[in-house]
């Protein structure tokens, strides 16, 4: 009877069930899905970013459209349109939402599963890539209700749109950074604060040869400069200009390098934290 009931503990001990991985795409697509229904829930996430940037772009062509009237062929609307859309997908991400699976221990017990680390940062980042998409909607929109045409036609639209969200997956690697490694949501919502030197520092709001001398001198390290000519050569150049897309591309290249070297590094200790503890 002993040698029974130690033959069905031992059988019982090796049927112990393990969960499978499903594999790298299928976690990516579970995690991203997850992000993108939350959005509707989190509308205060996503509309106050495109109020902000459709209420400067209104405001900023009533102040200074008529500085430049005396430049004919020049359109300020289709040269602010830029600006506009970078207020509106700069800092927008699911940081927050990450930051909330930390403090209820969600994503602790996400890593006790056999889900990719990788995966967890880069399904946010898919959601983020399309959610960011979908808000240079309205303000393109807007932007060709007053009159914008793009120059390089249908595909430069499409190519406006896509580097926008390049640049708003590659900002937001430090929102991610920063959730992760602090699991604070008020360190986490200041992201925003670290884009208004970027903006600011460059020629969001006049052409870059009208910048006083030492502004001129540091718009030309600031990576936003060369993303804002990229933009504005697919409205305003004629035809497809790329020289300033090349150099748009490796603006965001560079940020995003650094961004996400800091975000899987704080992925990284938030992992070994989480073991460990």
């Amino acid at each position: 009877m002993t040698a029974l009931a130690d033959t069905i503990t031992t059988t019982t001990s090796a049927a112990v069930i393990r969960a499978r991985p499903a594999g790298f795409v299928r976690d990516l697509s579970a995690i991203a899905g997850r992000a993108l229904r939350a959005v509707p829930r989190d509308p205060a996430a996503v509309i106050p970013p495109v109020f902000i940037a459709l209420f400067f772009f209104i405001v900023n062509i009533a102040t200074l459209k008529r500085l430049t009237g005396s430049h004919p062929g020049f359109s300020y609307t289709a040269f602010e349109i830029a600006t506009a859309v970078l207020l509106g997908v700069t800092g927008v991400s699911r940081a927050p939402a990450l930051v909330l699976d930390v403090q209820t221990k969600y994503l602790d017990r996400m890593l006790l599963t056999p889900v990719r680390r990788a995966a967890i940062l880069i399904g946010h980042m898919a959601a983020d890539v399309a959610v960011a998409a979908a808000l240079t909607i309205p303000i393109l929109v807007l932007g060709v209700i007053l009159g914008v045409r793009f120059q390089s036609g249908l595909l430069g639209a499409v190519a406006f749109v896509l580097l926008a969200s390049l640049w708003s997956l590659a900002f937001a690697g430090f929102g991610y950074a920063i959730a992760l490694k602090t699991g604070n949501p008020a360190a986490v919502n200041s992201t925003f604060l670290l884009f208004f030197p970027f903006l600011f520092l460059t020629s969001s709001y006049v052409p870059r040869g009208q910048l006083a001398g030492w502004l001129n001198t540091v718009a030309g390290f600031n990576p936003v400069t060369y993303l804002l000519a990229g933009l504005r050569s697919l409205v305003l150049g004629n035809g497809w200009q790329w020289a300033p897309l090349g150099q748009a591309v490796a603006a965001i290249v560079v940020v995003g390098v650094i961004s996400m070297t800091l975000c899987f590094a704080a992925l990284r200790g938030r992992v070994k934290r989480s073991s460990s503890a």
